[in-house]
């Protein structure tokens, strides 16, 4: 597994420490979560966690935005994306499925 899969995508960072790296305020990085840009996770308090994925996710929709584009824009490139990833991962899959059971 890669590590640096794993470091990237641990959600260990509070809103406090977002705000710092970003230079966003909170109510925008909330708005963000609201317009489901960012998916943060929450302790059993409440409170949210973000990794550094997310960071760079907040840093990428900021500029979009400061260009122009539309929060529905964002989301719809972001699912696209993923959809795609997701795809890319499951035809890779299959084929080690395959190559395994010939």
């Amino acid at each position: 597994m890669d590590r640096n899969f794993l470091y990237r995508d641990k959600k260990v960072m509070t809103m406090k420490i977002v705000v710092e790296m970003t230079g966003l305020s909170e109510r925008k990085v909330r708005y963000y979560e609201t317009k489901k840009l960012i998916f943060p996770e929450r302790t059993s308090s409440g409170i949210r966690k973000y990794s550094f994925s997310d960071i760079e996710k907040l840093m990428d929709i900021a500029e979009k935005i400061e260009d122009g584009v539309l929060t529905r824009e964002i989301r719809n490139d972001f699912f696209k994306r993923r959809k795609k990833h997701i795809n890319t991962r499951n035809d890779t899959i299959r084929g080690q499925l395959n190559a395994h059971f010939k």
